[in-house]
């Protein structure tokens, strides 16, 4: 299956899945603010209807894939296998080690950007090369093509309505740090993911 994707397209996923993993690591998980997209629906279920998210997350994260290989093919099936199984190696790998700046839990503001970097540059670098880490892009993916939409609003559309039901039980603060992170990551993915890819 993985011999059939270009020799570019395997890297750029590796290297977004690396960046993606040492961001929501190392940064964005001292941030305290919640997720927009599918990790944000997971809490939002466990909040008000105690749905573990390991249950809630698996059967939303199978429904974004089945839909992005109706809509994409196998060869983004593919992609999203090396890009989502790399992402849990390097995590795996970076867990072994403390965080490197955990000074950012006393500065969620600076975490939430300085994170949204890191999850835009690597899921930016997934997308150009075709694979989605979690069902999250594959959704966005799938949006951007079906209804020819920016991927930058696809995102923001999903992350927003979750946003919108998160505010039942969030405190302002970790909305709009919430909210920040979001919109800055979605951009700069898709700012990433525009760029030409010569290895198509």
């Amino acid at each position: 299956m993985f011999r059939k994707i270009p020799w570019g397209r395997v890297c750029s996923n590796i290297l977004g899945s690396a960046i993606l993993a040492f961001g929501l690591y190392n940064v964005h998980a001292l941030s305290g603010v919640t997720e927009g997209g599918i990790l944000g629906m997971t809490l939002l279920l466990r909040h008000w209807l105690g749905i573990s998210p390991a249950l809630s997350g698996f059967v939303m994260n199978a429904a974004c894939y089945c839909l992005g290989l109706r809509v994409l093919g196998r060869g983004f099936l593919a992609c999203s296998a090396l890009s989502g199984g790399c992402f849990s190696l390097f995590y795996g790998l970076f867990e072994q080690f403390p965080p490197l700046w955990p000074q950012l839990a006393a500065m969620p503001l600076t975490a939430a950007v300085v994170g949204a970097l890191f999850v835009g540059v690597g899921v930016g670098l997934c997308v150009r090369a075709g694979g989605a880490p979690s069902g999250d892009d594959a959704l966005a993916m799938t949006l951007s093509k079906a209804l020819r939409w920016d991927i930058r609003w696809a995102y923001l559309a999903s992350d927003l309505i979750v946003l919108a039901l998160s505010a039942t039980y969030l405190d302002y603060k970790r909305l709009i740090l919430s909210l920040l992170t979001v919109v800055l990551s979605g951009q700069v993915i898709g700012v990433v993911q525009g760029f030409s890819w010569k290895g198509k």
